[in-house]
């Protein structure tokens, strides 16, 4: 028996585990061998202050301290650079204003990027302030510290149902049947279906694939420099990773939650459209994956205690946002639990409720 039960060692379910540890004796449960399986471990690992709906963009500046210095610190320069093609002004003004970059010359750009096409690519804008997000050691120091406190991340505990008994949740994984009073959903793309699992009504997440390439460093330069370069409109991305290039074409198609992996042909028309902004052509994929973003109908998280059951609390629908809001969010969700005034501001923490639906 514990206090409190997170089902989902990701992130979201990592992070809240951790702010509540000190309060409550709490166990996450991780269906997967290994923590940050599924979207946690298919990030793209970039934190973006200016990035995301307007309760992601609160989230982000309340998050934005403890990612430059908790723990040393989880941050490193990248940057980012928005190009467009001829005719994407419209696409281009958008994305430029929304993200807060300016424009700069083609040859400031490829100062950046050196393989841009000049031909191809008519207006560009850069940020400096995008950075790398160490995600692993950010996901093994909130493991710590949930152990830290006495607490259990214990992996391999796929659920199989869940009932409630004399006013605590009994939850099934396999052979083993753990209790506890409070329940939190931090189950990513299966966070309805661990809904109805309790007999609850779900939110209606939509988990969406995005799939990834690795390819080698184009041409044979050292992009470790480069910053994250993308199309106007987000039709595709691509950013430095290890002295080779992830490839994305930033596809959004709803699934049903699974293992996912990359479609090929979309893979394919996103390297396609990469290849149309650079000078060299892709010849090998070294090789793909795909994760599940998962969104809310209105693509905000889902933060709070459900309104049919106040034991059993939600921490859903990151959509992608996942490590970059994850300080903040676990936080509002610790505050919430624990019956503290957040220090988020009441509409944003009225946006993110589960009583919204």
């Amino acid at each position: 028996m514990t206090d409190i039960l997170v089902i989902g060692g990701g992130i979201a379910g990592l992070s809240a585990a951790a702010r509540l540890a000190p309060h409550a004796s709490v166990t996450v449960l991780e269906a997967e061998t290994a923590l940050g399986y599924h979207a946690s471990g298919r990030s793209a690992a970039l934190f973006e202050e200016h990035y995301g709906a307007p309760s992601v963009l609160a989230l982000n500046r309340a998050s934005a301290e403890y990612h430059r210095t908790a723990n040393g610190g989880y941050l490193s320069p990248r940057g980012f650079l928005l190009t467009s093609g001829h005719g994407d002004d419209a696409l281009f003004r958008a994305d430029a204003k929304a993200l807060h970059c300016d424009e700069i010359s083609l040859a400031e750009a490829r100062r950046l990027v050196p393989i841009l096409n000049p031909e191809t690519v008519a207006r560009t804008a850069y940020h400096n302030g995008a950075q790398d997000i160490d995600t692993d050691r950010m996901l093994q120091d909130f493991a710590r510290a949930v152990r830290a406190e006495g607490g259990q991340v214990i992996t391999g505990q796929k659920v199989e149902s869940i009932t409630r008994d004399n006013g605590n949740w009994q939850v099934f994984t396999g052979q083993n049947v753990h209790s506890a009073t409070l329940l939190v959903n931090a189950a990513g793309a299966w966070a309805d279906v661990i809904a109805q699992m309790a007999g609850l009504t779900p939110i209606g997440l939509t988990p969406c694939r995005r799939s990834m390439a690795r390819i080698p460093a184009p041409g044979g330069h050292d992009v470790t420099g480069w910053p994250l370069f993308f199309g106007a409109g987000e039709t595709w991305y691509a950013k430095p990773d290890a002295g080779k290039l992830l490839v994305s074409p930033a596809d959004e198609d709803p699934v049903t939650p699974h293992d996912a992996w990359a479609d090929d042909l979309v893979l394919a028309e996103g390297i396609a459209r990469y290849e149309a902004a650079v000078t060299e052509e892709v010849t090998r994929v070294e090789t793909s994956w795909a994760g599940l973003r998962s969104f809310a109908p209105d693509r905000t998280l889902v933060l709070g205690r459900d309104t049919q059951e106040p034991e059993f609390v939600w921490c859903a629908g990151q959509g992608g946002y996942g490590f970059q809001t994850a300080p903040a969010a676990s936080q509002l969700l610790a505050d919430l639990v624990l019956a503290r005034t957040p220090e988020i501001d009441a509409d944003i923490v009225k946006s993110l409720s589960p009583a919204r639906f």
